[in-house]
């Protein structure tokens, strides 16, 4: 069995009972530095055996894990902080214990994307979370760019040194939307800063960042269509589209079904 298990993100009072039972009867546990999780382990009395398990080698210590797992023995996957497998390549080994047919277990916990955007304000019913951000600033810019018309609550991970040119580069793009910053999420210099994006890239222009960073903006406000559905359906249909296309781009702008749009355009053109 694989068993994914949380680790505290920052305060160590968050980990679970279960996760530390769960880590002190595996047999092995993988981590993305033993250095690190050694230090982590000791603190709760945990001698388990340690392997290292990220981005670099993850092919072939993959490998070796899975004959591991084959042979009937239970390893723990940890992160850094947090809960493995999300922004890490511990994914991949998820998916082939799938493909396997091994078993894989969460010891659910700590998780920096999700708790920040609890405790950010913004609207938590529908979001997407990105990841990091590119490093490079023509990369950046393309990618916020492309999801500023997103209608969910973005959360990203950024690095402290990066998070003044990403706040500008919002400013630049949406000064008014409203932005959050998640800073050093459950340490004693826990920090939620709000407003938009023109004022915290105003903030942070010459402050120095320290600790983990979550970036969260606020939705796009929606867009109401200019024309209503059957005034668009004929002029799309004067372009001589494919139904299947427009009816599929249709119905997003108007929140209705494929089906529906695809029936009103035959009707149409009749």
């Amino acid at each position: 069995m694989l068993y994914l298990v949380a680790t505290p993100i920052g305060n160590l009072e968050d980990m679970t009972f279960r996760a530390v039972r769960v880590l002190k009867e595996v047999d092995l546990i993988a981590c993305e530095d033993t250095r690190h999780s050694r230090k982590l382990l000791q603190h709760y009395g945990i001698s388990t055996r340690l392997t290292s398990f990220f981005e670099h080698n993850e092919r072939d210590k993959g490998e070796k894990l899975l004959v591991e797992l084959r042979s009937g023995k239970d390893i723990a996957l940890i992160s850094d902080a947090g809960t493995p497998a999300i922004s890490d390549p511990g994914y991949r080994l998820v998916r082939r214990c799938h493909e396997a047919g091994i078993g894989v277990s969460i010891v659910p916990g700590p998780q920096a994307a999700v708790s920040s955007l609890a405790v950010s304000g913004l609207p938590t019913d529908r979001f997407a979370f990105e990841g990091f951000l590119p490093a490079r600033s023509g990369a950046r810019r393309d990618r916020l760019t492309a999801l500023l018309s997103e209608e969910r609550t973005l959360v990203f991970y950024e690095s402290p040194h990066r998070l003044a040119a990403t706040l500008a580069d919002l400013a630049g793009l949406c000064p008014q939307r409203d932005v959050v910053v998640v800073r050093e999420l459950t340490k004693l210099h826990e920090e939620i800063c709000r407003g938009s994006a023109g004022e915290l890239a105003e903030r942070w222009r010459t402050e120095k960042v320290r600790g983990e960073v979550v970036l969260l903006l606020a939705p796009a406000e929606p867009v109401e269509p200019e024309l209503d559905l059957d005034s668009a359906l004929r002029r799309e249909l004067e372009l001589d589209r494919p139904l299947k296309e427009v009816s599929r781009e249709l119905a997003k702008v108007y929140g209705v079904s494929g089906s529906e749009v695809y029936a009103r355009a035959l009707a149409i053109r009749k």
